[in-house]
């Protein structure tokens, strides 16, 4: 899934002239943290909740604008980039949020929730749903024949999670289902032979 599909255009920017308490009410009014810096339509910083409240610890506060706290070379991250950079990205940095940008041009911001939001999604997290773990042992053919298993329960697999074990044979796969009887479609499973290692209704 790209960045534009997710990230928020709706912006709210400031200038680098504007006061700490101008980022400050913004910040308050629309309910965010972050806020792209622009002159013109160009990028030339970020503010951050972090850099406002370091700001406040300064003796002459009511001196400062927003260039004086701003990060004038923020991490940015494409429209066309994947979710996936831009998760690792704001990981890796330990930041909130990435202005998302064309040339230096802002298009618009995308953050920790967003891309939360789009894993809950694509999880299907929030469907009624059934969930089963299983070791498929490195079989040949094991997720066709898992497959099967629950279309034959008149269920249709929503997501499939894997985990990161280097042995193929021992990796867990997590299994998300559309609502059924989950405690037979475990059953069916271990019948073909694959050991299901936890079950969610």
């Amino acid at each position: 899934m790209k960045v534009k599909k997710r990230m928020a255009t709706k912006l709210v920017t400031i200038g680098k002239d504007a006061t700490i308490s101008d980022a400050t009410q913004l910040m308050k009014e629309h309910s965010i943290r972050h806020l792209p810096v622009i002159e013109g339509k160009r990028l030339v910083g970020w503010v951050t909740e972090g850099d406002i409240r370091q700001a406040y610890l300064a003796s002459l506060l009511e001196q400062l604008t927003v260039e004086d706290i701003m990060i004038k070379d923020p991490i940015t991250i494409s429209t066309e980039a994947n979710l996936e950079e831009a998760a690792e990205l704001l990981y890796r940095h330990g930041i909130g949020g990435l202005p998302v940008v064309e040339g230096d041009r802002v298009l618009g911001v995308i953050t920790v929730a967003d891309i939360m939001a789009a894993f809950i999604e694509v999880m299907g997290i929030l469907k009624e749903s059934s969930r089963i773990d299983v070791i498929l042992g490195g079989k040949p053919h094991a997720f066709e024949n898992i497959s099967k298993i629950v279309r034959d329960h008149k269920s249709e697999i929503i997501s499939v999670g894997m985990s990161a074990h280097q042995d193929r044979k021992k990796r867990v796969y997590y299994l998300r289902f559309t609502k059924c009887d989950v405690h037979a479609v475990a059953k069916d499973i271990e019948k073909a032979g694959y050991k299901v290692v936890s079950m969610t209704e």
